[in-house]
């Protein structure tokens, strides 16, 4: 399994585990049915999350280092100001958001538990091979940034 490591960029597993939601929906129609209010909680999830990722890249860019998550190694700096003082991976978790505000669309049970699978996913075959490459790339400092700071929240 260690070849799926880095291979598939987090915004595609994101579409990918999205558009399984939406199928555990459309065969397992376990849903409440859509409301107006479920709907604008949705909405301000999604912005939340869209806006968590944007400024996540733009605090990479800022430092200018990689954005690139296939690419870990060719980092040119730790990222640890703004958003990165609170999580390790505001762009992940900006996706998360993004597919929790999906799943309250949705309103099926089903689809609400699948986002786990974007957050077990993403902990192994992205984020556990990132922090090896990082801790590589610079040593203590990122080890003491791992001990500060939380993966997720």
């Amino acid at each position: 399994m260690k070849n799926l490591e880095l291979k598939i960029p987090p915004p595609i597993v994101a579409l990918a585990v999205g558009a399984i939601m939406w199928l555990a929906d459309w065969w397992l129609p376990l849903q409440s049915g859509r409301s107006f209010n479920r709907t604008v909680v949705a909405v301000v999830i999604l912005a939340v999350g869209l806006t968590t990722t944007a400024i996540a890249v733009f605090g990479f860019r800022k430092a200018q280092t990689t954005i690139n998550p296939t690419t870990p190694g060719a980092a040119s700096a730790i990222v640890s100001t703004g958003i990165y003082r609170v999580t390790r991976n505001p762009m992940y978790l900006g996706f998360l958001l993004a597919l929790i505000a999906w799943a309250v669309f949705l309103g099926n049970v089903v689809s609400a538990l699948i986002p786990m699978v974007f957050v077990m996913y993403m902990n192994r075959f992205q984020i556990a091979p990132e922090e090896r490459a990082l801790r590589l790339r610079f040593g203590e400092a990122y080890e003491a940034y791992l001990r500060s700071v939380r993966r997720w929240l």
